[in-house]
């Protein structure tokens, strides 16, 4: 068998792909089984989270799985779905790292726009950071039907927002 150093460019890539597709076979049915235990605290069952991307690793060791480049998550025992340029979930400390053009929703309409996000699962808590000189945007769904006795009397009027650069 000739060394890797003499092989040529396109031998070596093709086992490196001959090596890859074990490690994404495997990948393909361990993880499932490894995202299953990331289930919501609600009634129905244990359900996945599935994540979609043009390339995924699994670390074994620390148990985060990382996904890059049009990364797809569905999060159904959390009514969310999300995508970004690329995704980890540390199985460990159940938390989910977005970075790259972050969009989430939730069922009801509520969203997130954001360079970064985090999602930390026990809590349910979002994070997000924007890119420098600009904004988080969140889109926040209210219900504005009578409260309780409350009037539905329209808002006040506010004053007209100034930029302040």
């Amino acid at each position: 068998m000739m060394p890797c150093y003499k092989l040529p460019l396109s031998k070596m890539r093709r086992l490196g792909l001959a090596l890859l597709l074990p490690v994404t076979l495997f990948a393909t049915v361990a993880l499932p089984n490894q995202l299953s235990s990331v289930t919501a605290q609600t009634p129905g069952g244990n359900r996945p989270l599935t994540i979609r991307s043009d390339i995924q690793e699994y670390d074994a060791k620390n148990q985060v799985i990382t996904a890059r480049g049009n990364v797809q998550m569905l999060y159904p025992a959390r009514q969310i779905q999300a995508t970004s340029a690329q995704a980890q979930y540390f199985s460990k400390e159940r938390r989910i790292d977005f970075s790259g053009n972050v969009y989430i929703l939730q069922q009801g309409g509520n969203s997130i726009r954001a360079e970064k996000v985090t999602y930390l699962i026990d809590e349910g808590r979002f994070v997000a950071l924007p890119q420098s000189n600009r904004q988080v945007e969140s889109i926040y769904m209210v219900d504005d039907a009578e409260q309780g006795g409350q009037s539905n009397a329209p808002a006040p009027t506010t004053p007209a927002l100034r930029r302040s650069n």
